[in-house]
């Protein structure tokens, strides 16, 4: 038996600081031409990195690999204030594309640090973005990635502690671990409710949704994208058999056998045309009933960096 009904995840894919990143890479290449630089990967997706180098963009490592006055982009993750010394150094026209999430936790990291707290930073070892939030306050802040880390965490004074997270993980992901710092610090100062990375908990309300209908659901996403792993471990949790594929052609028609409907999401760094190209897969089998399921609404923008908007304003003005 093949699965007769589809259902889309709503909101799904590309989050407001995903769109700015790639707006601001292909305004880049509109305006200064290729090759632009991008430091990291801009977003967590191979698909996006992947069309980004056949349009020009080059993807390193690190800023020195980047030539002296090149035009170099950071990515959405965000990064250390010793990144932008590097860059100025090296007279860089840098190009800043984190996300105003993650600069919102990078400022109250800040002035955590200033009011002479230790930073407890909820989030995932190695991932650019607590990279460069620890590299913000080096020497005030520690990571803790789950609740055991949580109980054993060791401050300077348990009566100045601040705990702030990775955006990209959602009000549930840190329910317990904040539990257990609350507990062992009672004075702990946390973050504003607005700080929580929207995209990141909408995405994964919808997927629950999903999951109270479909059998099985697939997730959009790369293996190194922090939310879409976590998309495909909350559709598991609410009930459903949850699979991450980077795109149509990594579907296993075993997963399909005696399901009757199938839920799809996408990461906040997956792009639309994957979700389509999966929508196709299912027409192509014969599925009768596809509609979207609409979770929550979102309506958030980013504007881009004002120096892009300005360069572009002024290349306009040169053609005339």
């Amino acid at each position: 038996m093949r699965p007769n009904t589809l259902l889309l995840a709503r909101p799904r894919g590309f989050c407001a600081g995903v769109d700015r990143a790639v707006d601001v890479v292909n305004m880049a290449l509109e305006i200064y031409g290729a090759p632009i630089y991008v430091r990291k990967e801009i977003v967590h997706n191979k698909h996006v990195i992947e069309e980004f180098v056949a349009k020009g963009a080059v993807f390193v490592d690190e800023i020195d690999q980047v030539p002296e006055g090149a035009v170099a982009i950071f990515s959405a993750h965000g990064i250390a204030p010793e990144v932008r010394v590097k860059a100025a150094e090296r007279r860089l026209k840098a190009i800043d594309a984190t996300c105003p999430l993650v600069t919102k936790v990078h400022l109250e990291a800040l002035r955590f640090a200033k009011e002479g707290r230790t930073i407890i930073l909820i989030g995932h070892e190695g991932h650019d973005e607590v990279i460069g939030t620890m590299g913000e306050v080096p020497g005030h802040i520690r990571l803790v990635g789950t609740s055991e880390e949580a109980e054993t965490v060791e401050v300077a004074d348990p009566e100045r502690v601040a705990v702030t997270t990775q955006t990209t993980l959602g009000v549930d992901d840190t329910r317990d671990i904040i539990e257990v710092l609350k507990r062992r610090f009672p004075s702990l100062a946390t973050p504003s409710s607005d700080d929580i990375c929207y995209a990141t908990q909408n995405r994964q309300t919808a997927v629950r949704a999903l999951a109270r209908e479909a059998q099985v659901i697939l997730v959009l996403g790369s293996k190194n994208s922090s939310n879409s792993q976590r998309l495909r471990e909350v559709g598991e949790s609410a009930g459903a058999r949850a699979y991450l594929i980077e795109d149509a052609a990594h579907i296993q028609p075993a997963w399909l056998e005696g399901v009757q409907t199938v839920g799809v999401t996408a990461g906040a760094s997956a792009p639309e045309h994957l979700v389509q190209e999966v929508v196709e897969y299912f027409n192509r089998l014969g599925v009768r009933e596809i509609r979207e399921v609409n979770a929550v609404e979102e309506r958030v923008t980013f504007a881009p960096p004002p120096e892009l908007i300005a360069d572009r304003a002024g290349r306009t003005h040169n053609e005339l």
